[in-house]
């Protein structure tokens, strides 16, 4: 399906030259560690009395109930941190220090990734400085004072939308010029070949203890859903079923409208191109420059994707959908008031779509990945009036 690089004709290593020799190491570091005794026996123990891995599964009866379909949530929203973004940093904060660097940076839109580098750091006594931009500084606010108590310096990013793209931006020019003492944790999918590999390999546990506990419940899923945005979560739980015969869908951010600027449909509305170093898909503008995206959601409001999901797009293994605002904040009071589980509003899309789409998932058995919890999310629910 892929190989080195790229995923199909996706993906690739579109970096400054400088950044070549760091690229070069991490791949060489990542491939021997990978598979090194003392290396995952260190980072399995950190995953259960650290995170708190295993995260459960949980049957949810009254939303199954109202809406026709057995809706199982794998609580990501469980472990430590509030999102699976933890199983990607602590991996690469491992890696990080076998390669005997003692500073990190990271990028970060709606903080889960940012809290989950700051941690890690904290952690492995490392340096932290965390680029964010400034509207998501704004709306992620409790995030923000979070990652300052763990001990991160967090650099709100001005220049153009000041969101996730910005903040990778900034993110990618610093680690241009500090490569020697410092590695880049990238929090998703994303970025110059070996991250997409990278972060994937961290984030394949949702999908193996996915997989191991419907056997342990007697259980095959129908259907496995997870929002897309890089995309780590998702492909995270997709990899546990993609040699099944289960469906698999992603669900992008539909924003308010397909109008330009009002949504964040990279697959549904984009094409290819190149973007913090991968040829994948983008939202484009009609002169072919990035387009300006939104979401209700920050960890959603990004105008790419990660490689492997343009090319499980383009093969039709993966089915990409989306959900409106609106939608998503349905699905986030549902989902409260039905079970008393606050999610994220990027999870909120993920099960959104189950619920508005009865036509697909009615009578079915269906996997939704709870990618996070909702109390980074709550200033936005209050602005809107939702309570």
């Amino acid at each position: 399906m892929y190989d080195k690089m790229f995923y199909g004709r996706y993906g690739g290593q579109f970096a400054a030259e400088t950044l070549i020799p760091a690229l070069d190491d991490l791949e060489a570091k990542f491939e021997i560690l990978k598979d090194d005794e003392q290396f995952n026996k260190e980072l399995q123990h950190l995953f259960k009395a650290y995170a708190g891995r295993p995260t459960p599964m949980y049957k949810a009866e009254n939303l199954s109930e109202k809406y026709g379909c057995e809706i199982y949530l794998k609580r990501e929203d469980l472990l430590h941190t509030g999102a699976h973004k933890l199983n990607n940093t602590l991996g690469q904060a491992l890696l990080t220090k076998y390669m005997g660097k003692k500073r990190v940076i990271a990028e970060t839109g709606a903080g889960q990734h940012g809290v989950a580098t700051a941690t890690v750091a904290a952690l492995f006594g490392m340096e932290c400085t965390v680029y964010m931009g400034a509207v998501d500084v704004a709306r992620q606010e409790p995030n923000v004072k979070r990652m300052e108590l763990l001990g991160a310096k967090v650099v709100p990013v001005t220049e153009g939308q000041g969101t996730l793209k910005e903040a990778t931006n900034a993110a990618m020019r610093e680690w241009v010029s500090c490569v020697q003492d410092t590695h880049y944790i990238i929090g998703s999918v994303v970025g110059p070949y070996p991250f997409p590999k990278v972060v994937t390999h961290f984030q394949e546990v949702i999908g193996d203890e996915s997989r191991e506990q419907c056997k342990e419940l007697d259980m095959t899923p129908d259907s496995v859903v997870a929002c897309v945005g890089g995309g780590s979560n998702a492909i995270g739980i997709f990899n546990g079923f993609l040699d099944q015969h289960v469906e698999l869908y992603g669900v992008e951010a539909g924003g308010t409208s397909d109008d330009d600027c009002k949504h964040a449909r990279t697959l549904g509305k984009g094409k290819p191109g190149i973007l913090h170093g991968a040829y994948t898909y983008l939202v484009q503008t009609p002169e072919h420059q990035i387009s300006d995206v939104h979401s209700i959601s920050a960890g959603l409001d990004y105008p790419g994707i990660g490689p492997v999901h343009s090319m499980l797009h383009d093969v039709c293994r993966v089915k990409y959908g989306y959900v409106r605002d609106n939608q998503a904040l349905n699905a986030f009071k549902e989902l409260s008031r039905l079970e008393g589980i606050i999610p994220a509003l990027e999870s909120s899309h993920a099960l959104a779509y189950v619920l508005d789409n009865p036509e697909i998932f009615k009578g079915k058995k269906v996997l939704v990945n709870l990618s996070g919890r909702g109390d980074k999310d709550m200033a936005s629910i209050l602005e809107r009036g939702l309570i």
